[in-house]
């Protein structure tokens, strides 16, 4: 996993609970202490699913709402990281419907060892949008939050409905709301 994310975690993590819930989530995670993540490496996914393991130990949460809280909170940093990539036009289902072909693009590019997950979205109709994510990781949740971040940034709503779930896919569709 890239290592903007760990940071981010951290971010998360420190603002939430405090510099002891982090060094606590690294000793249960069974990382070193004040491990230190690079935003241009890439980290092993089982370091990532340990430190989202002991958030959920630590705070009694599951997985899917530590992931989603964690995607809102970074939603604004990766709109801030990527900024470049965005069109000054675009809301929220336009960014969704662009983000494999912009963003996750450059991601792969710049980052050889960064495999973030593959993300289909369609167009249902003007507001809806049907969306597949695609990840070894199943981190979907983690997608919901980022999702629901966007909105939030464009000051806009929308309404997830997972509609099928896998352990190598989830399909979703996407409503912006009234």
């Amino acid at each position: 996993m890239h290592g903007a994310i760990f940071m981010q975690l951290k971010d998360f993590v420190v603002s939430h609970h405090g510099l002891p819930a982090w060094d606590r989530m690294l000793e249960m995670a069974g990382q070193p202490p004040m491990a230190l993540y690079l935003p241009t490496q890439a980290y092993p996914d089982a370091d990532a699913m340990a430190l989202v393991k002991a958030a959920c130990d630590l705070t009694g949460q599951s997985a899917d709402t530590v992931l989603e809280q964690f995607g809102l909170f970074i939603a604004p940093a990766l709109l801030k990281m990527y900024a470049g990539l965005v069109r000054p036009e675009w809301r929220t289902l336009d960014l969704l419907l662009n983000v494999e072909d912009t963003i996750h693009k450059v991601v792969r590019r710049r980052n050889p060892g960064a495999e973030p997950p593959e993300l289909f979205f369609s167009r249902v109709d003007a507001r809806t949008l049907s969306f597949r994510y695609e990840s070894k990781r199943q981190m979907a949740a983690l997608a919901v939050g980022i999702m629901k971040g966007v909105a939030r940034h464009y000051g806009e709503t929308i309404g997830i409905t997972v509609t099928s779930a896998t352990p190598e896919a989830t399909t979703m569709q996407v409503r912006l709301e009234e």
